[in-house]
């Protein structure tokens, strides 16, 4: 098994927990982190524009994404121009559509022709990825985020999808692939098998790193003493 520090994939930290992201932006392992609106309300962020620029006072150098929240294309440009000012490391976060599903296409080209970085989100079709991809400026950065994790959910294996992406962004090489929404840590494996750039991983999978290559022997005597010792704790008697 290849390990960690071995990896070529990027592990971006996906979260919107102050502390969190704090503590994973201070690990060498992560070089990126990204966030989104849902993350945010869950952790009770009501101030947008505050939260994100006080987290940017401390993560200055890595990637970080933050995402537009209108339904609207021109208010959508709006945002992202404003998000985009904040910092130099800063990429806006578009949808691939909005909620009537008409497409970010034209926005995407309309803000990458004037230099700002995105992250084109929520896809998940070849098709998609392949619009995007016409619609960047090859000569700006930015990343495509297909959720990975998502098809998974549906029973479709999302490996043979996201390799064919990898090719689709041969013809953008300022664009990076990322496998969004993973669902396990083989993820991050496969992801660095077929050249994916960037893997979005949570804090929690994050925290599991260290049980890469452990002992499987191991693992399942650390599995015994963990059922015992709850039942023990928990007073069972039969």
């Amino acid at each position: 098994m290849k390990k960690v520090e071995n990896l070529k994939v990027k592990i971006f930290a996906d979260g919107a927990d102050k502390a969190g992201m704090l503590e994973m932006n201070a690990k060498p392992l992560i070089q990126g982190l990204t966030t989104n609106p849902t993350l945010m309300k869950k952790v009770g962020i009501t101030d947008y524009r505050a939260f994100c620029k006080d987290i940017l006072t401390t993560i200055k150098e890595k990637p970080l994404s933050f995402e537009v929240f209108s339904d609207d294309f021109i208010e959508m440009e709006r945002q992202a121009m404003e998000i985009a000012s904040w910092g130099s490391n800063v990429y806006v976060k578009i949808p691939v559509t909005n909620t009537k599903k008409e497409t970010c296409y034209a926005l995407v080209k309309k803000l990458t022709a004037q230099g700002v970085k995105v992250n084109v989100t929520a896809i998940m079709t070849l098709a998609q990825t392949r619009d995007v991809v016409a619609a960047l400026n090859p000569n700006v950065q930015s990343y495509i985020s297909i959720f990975a994790g998502r098809i998974a959910d549906t029973g479709r294996d999302p490996v043979p999808l996201m390799a064919a992406a990898v090719e689709m962004l041969k013809v953008a090489p300022a664009a990076e692939l990322i496998w969004a929404s993973p669902r396990e840590l083989l993820n991050i494996f496969q992801a660095d098998d077929i050249g994916c750039q960037v893997i979005t991983v949570t804090n929690d999978l994050i925290k599991k790193l260290s049980l890469v290559g452990y002992d499987l022997e191991e693992y399942s005597l650390d599995t015994v003493k963990m059922f015992y010792n709850d039942a023990v704790a928990a007073s069972f008697k039969l």
